[in-house]
Parts: structure tokens; C-alpha cells; sequence
């Protein structure tokens, strides 16, 4: 029991690392044994925040664009040229974009659903070996990180967002079945308000949004790394296809 959450010997890549809910995630697991890999879209940022996070344990980076297929698979090659397997994998790449429904552009539309929706399928289709490889002794995992909104509607017109979450949350459970047979878990994270530069409320504004917070105040870093390293470590082995509420309550806020 006292290695229920250890992430000793295990490799980690976790997309959009660079900041917010995916540099929370990936200081969790480096705390808890992780060999961890950060992507993003800007490699300046990217490498930025794998030096830092190199105090806490190995950490490098892999700054590559993963909202094509293109970029997924080359992502793939990239890390298989370091690694025989991996372990973990945490698609956490994501956009959002908001306009008024009559204005509400294609590209604002494309853009997001993109990497929110496709890139998660694309990217694990891409790692699907490595993944079995790690999968050889214990399971191998798949973390998609969705949003509360994706469950419950906010005031906001961001409809491709809420869309793409929505279908993550579903997509995660259709991935988790097929995957299961490879040993591969595959659940998902729901965050509510973390302060990030998507969310900038959280990030500014963060005693007005916790106002709307059952408990009081917006996510910190243990919150989130807590939720991904459970999931990440053998005590989340038999979490298949659901995706955890992390949100101090604003999903059950908004249901009343």
C-alpha cells in the first residue's frame, strides 16, 4: 500500500505541459517517480518549462504541434527514438474560443475541435504501440483532460468548446473500451476554475470566481496533480472510461 501512488520507472509525455493544468500534472507526477516528456506549440516556452521542472526530476522537452495528424505521429517518432515504452500518456493540449452564435467563425470552430477532440484520438492512435509496450508488466495509461464545461453549460458563447469537451468525455469512454484489451487504461479529468492563461478569470480574478465556488477558492497545483498521479499510479487501475469532476463543487453549483 505504501507504493499505491508511486511512479517509480515509469515514463510520462504530457501534451500543452508548458503551463497551467498541464505543468500542474506534470510536476505531480515528477514528484512521484516519473520520467516525464513536456510537448507544446511554442518550443521557447516548452523548453523554458522542462529546465524548470528538471529540479523536481527528469523532465524533457518535445515541442511539437499536435492539432494534425502530422503532428501527432511525429510526436510519436520523436519519443520513440528516446524511449522503448510508454507509461502515460496525458493529452492536455487545448484551445478555446468564444463569439457571438450569429458571428461564430469556421476557423474558431476548426481550431479547437482540433485539438481538443481529435488530437487526444489521433495522438493515442499514433502511441498505441509504445503504449502496449509499457502496458508489458502493469497498465498502461490514457488521461484526457476535458472541462466542466463539457458537463454543464456556462454563461459563455464558447460553443466549440463546450462541444469538443463534451465529446472528449464521451470519446474516452469509447477509447476505453477498445483499449482495455491491451491493457491500457484510458479515464479523464473535468477540471473547473484553475488558474492558466485559458483561464484567465481563475488567473486574475480569483477571489471574484471563488465566490461562485462551494468550498471557496479556485484550483491550486495539488488539486490537479493529485487527481492526475491517482489516476497515473496503481491505485487508479480499475478507474476505466470516467472522467473525474475536479472543481471545488461548480458543476453541482450550477445543476441548482
Amino acid at each position: 500500500m505504501k507504493d499505491l501512488f508511486s511512479l517509480e520507472g515509469r515514463v510520462a509525455l504530457v501534451t500543452g505541459g508548458s503551463r497551467g493544468i498541464g505543468r500542474m500534472i506534470a510536476a505531480g507526477l515528477l514528484h512521484h517517480g516519473a520520467k516525464v516528456y513536456l510537448s507544446a506549440r511554442k518550443a521557447a516556452a516548452c523548453e523554458a518549462t522542462a529546465a524548470e521542472l528538471s529540479a523536481i526530476g527528469p523532465c524533457i522537452a518535445l515541442p511539437i504541434d499536435v492539432s494534425s495528424i502530422e503532428g501527432a505521429r511525429r510526436l510519436a517518432v520523436e519519443l520513440a527514438a528516446r524511449e522503448p515504452a510508454l507509461h502515460v500518456l496525458v493529452n492536455n493540449a487545448g484551445a478555446a474560443w468564444g463569439e457571438d452564435f450569429d458571428a461564430f467563425s469556421e476557423a474558431g470552430w476548426d481550431k479547437v475541435v482540433d485539438l481538443n477532440m481529435k488530437a487526444p484520438f489521433f495522438l493515442t492512435q499514433a502511441l498505441h504501440e509504445a503504449l502496449r509496450r509499457g502496458a508489458a508488466a502493469r497498465p498502461a495509461k490514457v488521461i484526457n483532460i476535458a472541462s466542466i464545461d463539457g458537463i454543464s453549460v456556462n454563461p459563455w458563447e464558447t460553443y466549440s468548446y463546450a462541444a469538443s469537451k463534451a465529446g472528449l468525455i464521451h470519446l474516452t469512454k469509447r477509447m476505453a473500451l477498445r483499449l482495455a484489451k491491451d491493457n491500457i487504461v484510458v479515464s479523464g479529468i473535468a477540471p473547473g476554475p484553475f488558474p492558466s492563461d485559458m483561464n484567465r478569470d481563475a488567473r486574475d480574478h480569483g477571489d471574484e470566481v471563488a465566490q461562485r465556488v462551494p468550498i471557496g477558492r479556485v484550483g491550486v497545483l495539488e488539486d490537479m496533480a493529485g487527481a492526475a498521479v491517482y489516476l497515473a499510479s496503481r491505485a487508479g487501475d480499475y478507474v476505466v472510461g470516467d472522467t473525474i469532476v475536479v472543481d471545488g463543487g461548480v458543476t453541482l453549483a450550477r445543476g441548482s
